[in-house]
């Protein structure tokens, strides 16, 4: 197997599914305070609810779903799943009645 293909499936994408309560304002700080952690994290919205984050390395993947546990609040379902870069660019992504493609992947700069 090639260099390139190697890294096509060690680079991963960390996608957060979340259904949080809405009901009391304790429940929206929650769920407000929850997104900003992500967004802080370098995650961003795919759809509501779904968030997702582009890692070089499964390590780093893996440091990026302990933050989502650690920040997870007291109530709700929260899924978390990671994806190789081959998988993420096989998604495909509907709006509406007509099929829209991404031309290429979005980009995660990450400073050292």
């Amino acid at each position: 197997m090639s260099l390139e293909r190697l890294n096509q499936y060690r680079i991963m994408w960390v996608i957060v599914y979340f259904d949080l309560p809405t009901e009391t304002k304790k429940d929206k700080r929650a769920y407000q305070d929850f997104r900003k952690a992500l967004q802080k994290d370098g995650f961003r919205m795919m759809q509501y609810s779904v968030y997702f984050r582009h890692c070089n390395s499964r390590e780093n993947a893996e440091v990026h779903k302990r933050r989502v546990k650690n920040n997870m609040p007291a109530k709700g379902n929260i899924i978390v799943f990671e994806i190789t870069d081959a998988q993420f660019g096989r998604m495909e992504f509907y709006n509406g009645y007509k099929r829209t493609q991404t031309k290429e992947n979005p980009q995660q700069l990450e400073m050292f």
